[in-house]
């Protein structure tokens, strides 16, 4: 075929660039964007080895610009070796946080594949090198650069997995592939408050479950949870528990550390600080707080099966802490001078571990945790409640006493009760001073006409003719049936409480009281009806007597009242109590809870109600303090809670012991 002329050809080629246009038209550019959800961008502007396999944008550049993005995929160690003797040949050029971060974060991917202690380690100390540079004419980095938080997880985690679990807090020598690292211990910081802390559990992994809040406060280090032994077993009232956990956090301290990690030796200090003597992590103003997982230390210490198992063992067994082996009365922390005590009393079949949620809760506020302590009370439920309230007398009279008293600290002689359902009536037999109206209720003659030995009639006296305790400024009942429960007056409330096995001591003196003084009885001593649960009856005499016995007016009283629904309250219940017989007058105040079980430690409502009059106690005993944010009844109304007319007086706050 002949060729075509040049005119021709040259005639046809606007029309093959024209068609050549249109065919590139449908390929994509080089460079492109797309718009992403608001989810996916987060994900893709912060993921890390962290969360993944992925490293992060800025990693992968150090990489790309290196050249060892396939050297990292195909032999990482050699990579590793290469970036650090990159690093250290650009120690004074702007790279050098970008290469540090990108060394930890390369380490960190490394040790999870190989779970080599070794590379942990380099994780943390590239990422504390990053974060703490430690030097006059080095910069922090902005704390606005999303490495800060994942350098800080880094650190946290690298820690984690070198130390392993338990860790191991004394001094140390490590071999790196790249130097040696001699880390110092000074063994007199495991001391705590006279004890010695061991066990030093990470909770850096650990997931909690069964608290309504979990806290943690945020910062450097590594969170750890510790148990405190003591030498020797103190022979004292005032015991802080075997199975408390104390937040602690671990945490290094290098002196230069970016010029010592780069280079073949690095020395530096092990540090171990308790949430409660926790200070700066060194003298300089502009240091990071340190780390802590204060609710995961508190729940190992109630993930205790003992805990749990011992509500029902303490309702049935009277004898339960006859044989001296567990505290009645412990605290989670010792005691420290300006605190106030505030104590604890649980209900029937119940545990101190029902109070975890709201302590738990308290304690982040500094107000409360810097002014008050908790102190808890157990006891075995099924037993007299005259009997438990005169074990709990002891128990704190025995423990001011070992504290050294008022006299010693006058916080300790502005006490706080709050007792839960039948702990309410406990708390009350502190605060009353009945005389013989108690015993009248119950007795037809006076005690000093009955034929008894000495010792029984000193117990009765002590039992039944209280007096109250003028250490006890303040008293909150929850849930508490002060004119005794409906579920107690049911027949099978009767059964049950039959089966409870009393103490000897119980048992020896109600047969001393029938032999020869069967007249002087006005109840029914049979098993059935002598311990807490037939007590609790509306129609029992103690139980009718007790209601008609005021609190004395020296100490200030709160009624806490859940109740299941918006019923009118004349008709309203807990599912145990009603409101009728909870209401008592003359209270400084008195907040319905709605929708609530009688279990209503728990709730929200409740528990901010306990704080606002936690502030109005330490309002009382230090008129200089202030409390910050709305602790007013107002706000307690506002999320759930409604206050009733009770016809107390305003309130008039109790004086502060001299």
């Amino acid at each position: 075929m002949p060729f075509r002329s040049l005119t021709a050809r040259r005639a046809q080629a606007p029309l093959l660039m024209a068609a050549l246009a249109v065919l590139l038209s449908g390929c994509a550019t080089p460079v492109s964007v797309h718009t992403m959800g608001l989810a996916d961008s987060y994900r893709e502007r912060t993921h890390s080895a962290l969360d993944g396999p992925r490293l992060s944008t800025q990693t992968q550049s150090v990489l790309e610009r290196q050249n060892l993005t396939d050297t990292w995929k195909k032999h990482p160690q050699q990579a590793l070796a290469t970036l650090r003797a990159s690093t250290q040949a650009r120690f004074y050029t702007p790279d050098l946080p970008s290469q540090l971060f990108a060394l930890s974060e390369l380490n960190y991917q490394l040790a999870r594949k190989t779970q080599a202690p070794a590379a942990f380690m380099a994780t943390a100390l590239y990422a504390y090198a990053y974060l703490q540079p430690d030097a006059p004419t080095a910069e922090r980095p902005t704390p606005y650069d999303t490495r800060v938080q994942q350098a800080s997880a880094l650190y946290m985690l690298g820690l984690t997995g070198a130390f392993g679990s338990p860790v191991n807090p004394d001094s140390q020598r490590w071999t790196l592939p790249f130097a040696t690292l001699d880390l110092y211990a000074n063994p007199a910081e495991r001391l705590w408050h006279g004890q010695t802390l061991s066990d030093f559990q990470p909770t850096a992994q650990l997931k909690v479950s069964g608290l309504q809040n979990l806290y943690t406060t945020p910062g450097l280090g590594e969170p750890l949870a510790a148990v405190p032994q003591s030498d020797s077993q103190p022979n004292t009232a005032f015991t802080v528990t075997d199975k408390v956990r104390v937040p602690v956090n671990l945490n290094l301290s290098i002196a230069d550390p970016r010029r010592q990690i780069l280079s073949d030796r690095i020395t530096g200090r092990i540090i171990l600080t308790p949430l409660d003597q926790t200070t700066q992590f060194d003298t300089k103003s502009d240091t990071p707080p340190l780390q802590y997982d204060q609710t995961a230390a508190r729940a190992i210490s109630l993930s205790q099966p003992e805990i749990w198992s011992s509500e029902y063992k303490g309702f049935l067994d009277g004898r339960f802490f006859d044989n001296g082996r567990r505290s009645q009365l412990f605290a989670i922390e010792p005691h420290q001078h300006g605190r106030m005590p505030v104590i604890l009393i649980h209900g029937t079949a119940s545990s101190p571990g029902r109070w975890a949620d709201m302590v738990n809760d308290l304690l982040q506020d500094k107000d409360i945790s810097n002014n008050f302590e908790f102190w808890f009370f157990s006891y075995a439920t099924g037993n007299p409640i005259p009997y438990s309230a005169l074990q709990l007398r002891r128990a704190i009279k025995k423990a001011l006493a070992d504290l050294g008293g008022p006299q010693a600290d006058p916080a300790l002689g502005q006490i706080t009760l709050i007792g839960h359902s039948q702990g309410g009536l406990l708390a009350k037999m502190l605060t009353i001073s009945p005389q013989d109206h108690l015993w009248n209720g119950l007795m037809k003659r006076p005690l000093s006409s009955l034929d008894l030995p000495k010792r029984t009639s000193r117990f009765l006296d002590q039992a039944l003719m209280p007096t109250a305790m003028p250490e006890i400024r303040r008293e909150i009942f929850i849930s508490t049936p002060q004119h005794g429960s409906y579920l107690a007056g049911l027949s099978i409330a009767h059964f049950i409480g039959g089966l409870v096995t009393f103490p000897v001591s119980i048992k020896d003196v109600t047969k001393q009281i029938m032999n020869g003084n069967a007249d002087a009885m006005k109840l029914d001593m049979s098993p059935g009806r002598l311990g807490s649960v037939y007590a609790m009856s509306p129609h029992s005499a103690f139980m009718r007597t007790l209601a008609s016995i005021p609190v004395v007016p020296d100490v200030a009283t709160h009624s806490i009242i859940p109740v299941q629904d918006d019923s009118p309250l004349n008709v309203a219940d807990d599912g145990v109590v009603t409101y009728e017989s909870a209401h008592i007058p003359d209270v400084r105040s008195e907040l319905v809870v709605r929708h609530s079980s009688h279990s209503t430690q728990a709730n929200p409502v409740t528990i901010a109600e306990v704080r606002r009059i936690l502030l109005e106690q330490l309002a009382a005993f230090r008129p200089d303090f202030h409390p910050g944010g709305d602790v007013d009844r107002r706000n307690i109304v506002r999320i759930g809670g409604s206050y009733t007319p009770v016809g107390a007086q305003p309130e008039t706050p109790p004086a502060a012991s001299p």
